[in-house]
């Protein structure tokens, strides 16, 4: 790795040799990965530090950088350095725990809240496999007297939802289940929601080092087809949808019409199958028959 050289050790130094660094290290956008990294390290606005170029940097916090620094060069994803990330409008907490909500799942509550109608009506909320519980408390910080159910086998990824709720205001109207899918789940829901597994075993190895090595392989596993997870969540839909609710659940690409013949046969109706911002269909949402 190349340093650039400066004087002193100042903001435009660090984020100099943290771009060239990021740079050789293959990241996508070092420049703003540089800003994001050096701004939460020095609690200040990662836009504003162009103008704090000539800013001394006290030794501590430039030390404290660089190793941070060393952790996204070996290509660990950004969110578990700085440990939050945002969705829709939420600052969440991230662990390795679970996997880090993506802006395409964003298309998934808005799909949701959308054939949900009236949010003021929506009272219960079901969200499967939740998580860090991203989808569950963009739901909730929406319909305001809605009650939601988070889902996870994983224990770890429980701890990181309750402490979400918590964070965001809503542990209130929150609470979080260990279960197998719906194995545990009774009652019907306005609004249901799931983000399971989708990822074929085998292109597994292939995503990017930060997916491929460091995000949880059972957030990500969908099995040999990518579908594993649809098989035991579509046929358990039509007893948790309430009538007149909706389920909104993620796909992957190419997956639209495997998931259509199981809810077909499952004897759910199609209400829509929604783009995300990238024109990949992502969000399909269903209703009882």
């Amino acid at each position: 790795m190349t340093a650039c050289r400066a004087a002193a050790v100042t903001v435009g130094a660090l984020l100099c040799e943290a771009g060239q660094w990021l740079r050789e290290a293959g990241v996508e956008q070092p420049r703003v990965e540089a800003r994001l990294l050096l701004g939460h390290v020095l609690g200040l606005r990662p836009l504003a530090l162009p103008l704090e170029a000539d800013r001394p940097v006290p030794e501590a916090e430039a030390a404290r950088f660089r190793a941070l620094l060393r952790r996204r060069v070996a290509r660990e994803p950004l969110a578990y350095i700085t440990g939050s990330c945002g969705f829709w409008t939420l600052d969440l907490a991230v662990t390795p725990e679970v996997l880090i909500p993506r802006p395409d799942t964003e298309t998934v509550v808005a799909a949701a809240l959308d054939h949900a109608g009236d949010r003021a009506a929506v009272r219960r909320v079901l969200d499967l496999g939740t998580g860090s519980g991203a989808i569950l408390l963009a739901l909730l910080a929406e319909c305001p007297y809605a009650f939601g159910l988070g889902v996870d086998l994983s224990a770890g990824a429980l701890a990181v939802a309750r402490a979400n709720a918590a964070a965001s205001g809503l542990a209130g109207r929150a609470c979080f289940v260990r279960s197998d899918w719906a194995e545990a789940v009774c009652g019907r829901f306005d609004i249901v929601a799931a983000n399971p597994p989708y990822v074929a075993t085998g292109t597994i190895a292939t995503l990017a080092p930060e997916v491929a090595r460091h995000e949880p392989l059972a957030a990500l596993d969908g099995g040999s087809d990518g579908l594993r997870c649809y098989r035991a969540i579509v046929p358990a839909l039509p007893r948790l949808i309430a009538p007149g609710g909706v389920a909104v659940v993620e796909i992957g690409a190419g997956q639209a019409e495997s998931v259509a013949a199981m809810a077909e046969a499952a004897g759910l109706r199609r209400v829509e199958i929604r783009q995300d911002l990238g024109g990949v269909p992502r969000a399909f949402a269903l209703a009882l028959a």
